[in-house]
């Protein structure tokens, strides 16, 4: 028998060792090769978003720099033009009409001397920046200046939702003014100015309302209302100037060279100086409004989710003061210690008001049953009332009725030369008329109020019929000898 083994199987094994390399060799190819697919498409995306997302090849430094230069001077055709946007959103604001605001902010010329002062800033400019910062407080004062005259003049009868709008600024403020402010100097620097992106960040941003309502503040010398809408103005002011700053120093708007190396280098520490600050400052304003909107919503919440949602729970009133961090709350009925303790634990979980010191209040005095009590009474006392009221109102009628034939005449002829007095005296008025009413304000004695009717023509503004409301009611007042007298405007 052969001395070589009829079991040796090292041709099979070499064969299985090659196809499991052979294999391994593949999987490594196909490895790279996805590799590769993946690296490509990788470059493609990269390529594809750099070239969708790059502008600075389509960047006109110098018509930019020109542009903004020219727009900063507040003088002559410019000034006029401020000033008549003014009372255009003042207007607004007495009307609360969005449109017509709207309509103010796209005459306005407020956006040359905020984007000259992030230029200024970005290029090194003291020149421009001077120029920019007297003729930003040109602009303010001249604006503020108008709005208080307006309002002087033209005061408004309640706030109006328009004006409250712009007394306390949130964190969406921030937001619009920032990235308002990126698109009007991303849409300036572009080769052939995009008037439709400036035309919407006057909007967006609203710098003229702000001012209009400072101005309101003035005239009322409501300080809340002044100081509140100026730094709402401050706010949008400042983002958009950093926002342009930011910009332009993406693009690498060359800098300003001075001949004087001493005097370039003192400039150029001086401009990095107020970059800083003019960056410090709204990093901290957006923190500080940042905080407040995540505040006020986190107490939203609270009340929302772990006392309303709590039928147990009757909340009468509330209140939170974010200086003192105090969250104070009063509720109808006893409140026990365990529903205490559990509010205390819920607020612990609300991240933004969980170090506030939460002050309860209940009524020991008035439970649920105590208070249901009280209501049937309530009703039970307000049906004989009205059961009063209703003898009382069909001998009133009785007594209007004689009153009226005893005085009918009378009455008549003398609403007749009244009425033709009026219409010589008004000439825009179409029509009139007058009656006497009774009323009580003690529910005890009774007095007799005179309520004219009018309607004025419909081609005279809203701000003119106020006036001549108001000649009209002093007219009326001598005429009829009586200070209770109230207008009724049909329109």
């Amino acid at each position: 028998m052969s001395n070589e083994n009829k079991f040796n199987f090292s041709e099979e094994e070499n064969s299985r060792v090659t196809n499991e390399m052979n294999k391994e060799a593949a999987v490594e190819e196909k490895k790279e090769a996805v590799k590769k697919d993946a690296q490509g498409l990788f470059a493609s995306i990269s390529n594809f978003l750099s070239e969708l997302l790059d502008f600075r090849d389509d960047t006109d430094r110098d018509a930019t720099i020109a542009a903004i230069k020219a727009d900063i001077p507040f003088k002559g055709a410019t000034a006029w033009i401020l000033v008549c946007s003014i009372m255009v959103a003042s207007v607004g604001l007495n009307a609360n009409s969005t449109a017509v605001v709207i309509g103010a902010m796209l005459i306005s010329p407020l956006m040359g001397p905020i984007l000259g002062v992030g230029l200024s800033i970005a290029i090194n400019d003291i020149d421009t920046l001077k120029k920019s910062m007297i003729n930003l407080a040109v602009m303010i004062i001249l604006s503020l200046l108008t709005a208080w005259l307006f309002f002087k003049f033209f005061p408004l009868s309640e706030d109006t939702s328009e004006l409250l709008g712009r007394t306390k600024p949130d964190i969406r403020d921030v937001l619009i003014a920032f990235f308002g402010g990126l698109a009007l100097i991303i849409a300036r620097t572009k080769k052939g100015t995009i008037a439709s992106v400036i035309f919407g960040v006057a909007i967006a941003t609203a710098l003229m309302p702000p001012l209009c309502t400072a101005g309101y503040g003035l005239a009322k010398s409501n300080w809340d209302y002044f100081g509140g809408a100026m730094y709402l103005f401050g706010i949008n002011t400042i983002f958009i100037a950093l926002a342009t700053f930011i910009v332009l120093k993406v693009l690498r708007f060359p800098m300003l060279k001075y001949a004087n190396s001493k005097k370039r280098k003192r400039i150029s520490q001086l401009a990095l100086l107020i970059a800083i600050i003019v960056m410090a400052w709204p990093i901290y304003t957006f923190v500080i409004v940042l905080r407040e909107s995540q505040m006020g919503s986190d107490y939203e919440q609270f009340l929302k989710y772990e006392i309303e949602e709590n039928e147990s729970l009757w909340l009468q009133r509330q209140k939170i003061e974010p200086e003192k961090k105090r969250i104070t709350l009063y509720f109808n009925g006893e409140i026990t210690d365990a529903t205490e303790s559990d509010l205390r634990k819920e607020l612990s979980g609300y991240k933004n008001i969980s170090d506030f010191d939460l002050v309860i209040n209940g009524n020991k005095n008035v439970s649920t049953e105590r208070l249901m009590d009280l209501y049937n009474k309530a009703l039970i006392s307000i049906e004989q009332r009205d059961s009063l009221l209703l003898v009382r109102q069909s001998e009133l009628d009785t007594l209007k009725a004689i009153f009226s034939k005893k005085s009918n005449l009378l009455d008549n002829n003398s609403f007749m030369l009244l009425a033709k007095d009026a219409k010589i005296r008004f000439n825009d008025l179409e029509y009139f008329g007058y009656a006497k009413m009774l009323e009580s304000n003690d529910f005890k004695n009774i007095d007799t109020m005179t309520i004219a009717n009018i309607r004025w023509k419909e081609s005279i503004n809203d701000s003119l019929m106020l006036a001549k409301d108001t000649e009209l009611l002093a007219w009326l007042k001598n005429e009829l000898k009586t200070e209770k007298i109230k207008i009724k405007r049909d329109r």
